[in-house]
């Protein structure tokens, strides 16, 4: 075996090595231990012939020089200098050196030790070392679920900067794992940077070979509130593709569908949903809705409790569902969902919200009140609960106060539009149009093409209407439109302006057109037949219990004029009255719901100290604070240059 080669015109001394690429696969080579050799690398030797054989010193090795053991010692040293490998670990096993060790220590010599110096020094005869190295600096797998969970905590405190370099981290040890691609996604989202969002959900399916549908499904939600429908649907498509049973995606998809006005796909999506992935609070939850505006309460009912059969904890559902039964003025029972929405999930911010709303609206105002207080108290981070507070405030107390709350809110989240927009709207009713003018600027400042932007050009619209600017408020009312050309209030709101100036003309041109542009929505009825036969084969009992035999073909041919005429079921329980049972749900017109009692055991608050401090408390107010809009924003000299005329 040739291991060493020098040319003959060289007149260097110094040897030109022939040897394994390492780059080749060390899996072909199988290494044997010669026990003449005292190193510590069992795999050396199977490369190095026998020094102390006869035939060695007939070998090409050493058929130039005769005196090479005389010249090994200086090249020995130059090795030294010149290569700098890491050294091989492991040991050759004792029993074989004891086997031969009293003859191998009589034929070693020199240069036996000069080549074993040698080879400890060169990587090749430790292939199996040379790839473990770049594993031994992979971190263990536990870390990335410890890494994961720090960078949601840092996410949920606004920490986005820290978060996303943990992230990254992870991304580059476990490119192969989407939860990293998922949680660094929906970050960016939080900070408007969707173009970063989409390269980096594309970088996840590449990684991840198209297989992770939870990164399909995030993209795809990305690309619906990015207004590309179409694309969107793709990357839906692509997630149950990846996985049939991934439920978020059919059911994204799904309400994709129903804000498209397609109802009959987004049934026909969400029955796939439950087909392949079974009974999900979700799935029942959305067609709940569906049947309540389709003013099929009792159907609607069931599928309620389908979904809180599902799952007692879905906050959602318990949620969803008092809502449908403020619709219909249902109030007893609406206050009891919303008690099993917060013993569900205690510290839910919806919950306390829509509790909290609900109890104003009626004219609850102090129950009200407490009940947002408790939220915030739950959730200091969230401007919603302030948002809703400031303006409860205005209404029942003083503008002043409501101002300070305002100012809390926004130091909290300056992205979140809905409460610069609340803002704007009480300094205007305030008489204060300039720094209302200034509200509405820094609302559009943050995202000029989303739902809550078309709503803020509306209201920024009549604004400009009161005041007299009429050219502004068209433009406004236009621009409106053409981010959002579905909305009713804003069509009629062009149309009064036109009528008010006498354009009769022209308002009814703008009533036609949203009438021509509208999107129908047309359900089926004779759909809920098919759909009891997707989720449950006892069609029988299901008759029994929603009544079907009777009300459900005479519900299928009403005219939809004559849908909410019946009153009845405006006043009707949580459960019909036909079934004959509850499922465990008591329904009473008064509640035995403690509030005060379940927040102090539930959550340790003490109910009289629930008052928000109206200072801006440093721990509250993020890193960066923003000074005051009234600071920061300049009112323009004219307000028909902030927007161009747009195209009708």
């Amino acid at each position: 075996m040739r291991l060493f080669y020098s040319s003959p015109s060289s007149s260097s001394p110094k040897p030109n090595f022939t040897l394994f690429s390492p780059y080749q696969n060390p899996n072909k080579f199988t290494f044997k231990t010669v026990p003449s050799f005292k190193t510590r690398l069992p795999s050396l030797l199977s490369l190095i012939p026998p020094c102390f054989s006869k035939n060695y010193y007939s070998s090409p090795v050493l058929d130039e020089e005769t005196d090479q053991r005389d010249s090994l010692e200086p090249q020995q040293d130059t090795l030294q200098k010149t290569l700098v490998v890491r050294r091989p670990v492991m040991d050759v096993s004792g029993e074989d050196d004891e086997a031969e060790g009293d003859d191998d220590a009589l034929k070693s010599s020199a240069i036996d030790a000069g080549l074993e110096e040698f080879a400890k020094k060169m990587p090749i005869f430790e292939p199996e070392r040379v790839e473990s190295g770049g594993a031994q600096g992979k971190p263990l797998r536990v870390n990335l679920d410890l890494a994961l969970y720090k960078a949601r905590v840092l996410a949920r405190k606004y920490r986005y900067e820290e978060a996303e370099k943990i992230l990254e981290k992870c991304i580059y040890y476990w490119p192969e794992d989407g939860r990293s691609y998922v949680t660094l996604g929906k970050i960016l989202s939080k900070q408007s940077k969707k173009a970063e969002a989409r390269a980096l959900y594309e970088r996840g399916c590449q990684a991840t070979q198209g297989e992770n549908p939870y990164i399909w499904q995030c993209w795809a939600v990305l690309e619906n509130k990015m207004g590309n429908i179409r694309r969107a649907r793709e990357l839906f498509d692509a997630a149950t593709v990846a996985d049939k049973r991934h439920i978020a995606a059919w059911h994204g998809w799904a309400v994709l569908e129903l804000k498209q006005g397609n109802v009959k796909k987004a049934r026909h999506l969400l029955a796939k949903g439950l087909k392949f992935c079974g009974g999900n609070e979700y799935i029942y939850q959305t067609l709940a809705l569906l049947e309540a505006k389709a003013d099929r309460y009792e159907q609607a009912r069931y599928l309620f409790r389908q979904a809180t059969k599902c799952n007692p904890k879905s906050c959602a559902s318990w949620l969803a569902w008092a809502q449908m039964e403020v619709q219909q003025e249902n109030n007893p029972a609406a206050r009891l969902l919303f008690e099993k929405a917060v013993q569900a999930s205690p510290k839910n911010r919806f919950a306390w919200h829509v509790w909290g709303v609900f109890e104003a609206n009626i004219g609850n105002i102090d129950e009200g009140r407490k009940l947002l207080k408790i939220g915030h108290a739950l959730n200091p981070r969230d401007p919603v609960l302030l948002q809703s507070l400031a303006l409860l405030e205005y209404k029942q107390s003083t503008a002043n106060l409501a101002r300070v709350l305002f100012r809390k809110a926004s130091e909290l989240d300056p992205r979140h539009q809905p409460v610069w927009i609340a803002w704007g709207w009480m300094e205007w009713k305030e008489g204060n149009i300039s720094t209302a003018r200034e509200l509405y600027q820094r609302a559009l400042s943050i995202d000029s093409t989303s739902e809550s932007a078309a709503r803020c050009l509306q209201a920024w619209g009549v604004l400009e209407q009161r005041a007299g600017n009429l050219s502004a408020a068209r433009r406004l009312f236009r621009s409106s439109l053409n981010i959002h050309s579905q909305s009713y209030v804003t069509w009629m709101t062009w149309a009064a302006l036109e009528d008010d100036q006498g354009n009769s003309v022209r308002a009814e041109e703008i009533r036609n057109l949203y009438f021509q542009q509208r999107t129908e929505v047309v359900d089926d009825a004779s759909w809920v037949m098919g759909f009891l036969d997707v989720i449950d084969p006892a069609l029988d009992s299901i008759k029994r219990l929603l009544n079907l035999d009777q009300n459900l073909s005479n519900k299928a041919q009403k005219p939809l004029k004559d849908a909410g005429a019946n009153q009845n079921s405006a006043q009707e329980p949580l459960v019909s009255p036909s079934s004959g049972q509850n499922d465990g749900i008591d329904i009473e017109n008064k509640s035995r719901f403690n509030l005060d009692a379940f927040i102090k055991e539930e959550l340790s608050l003490d109910p009289s100290k629930l008052d928000i401090p109206m200072e801006i408390s440093g721990n509250l107010a993020p890193n960066k604070r923003i000074k005051s809009p009234r600071r920061m924003w300049r009112s323009p000299k004219r307000t028909t240059r902030t927007f161009p005329r747009p195209n009708m």
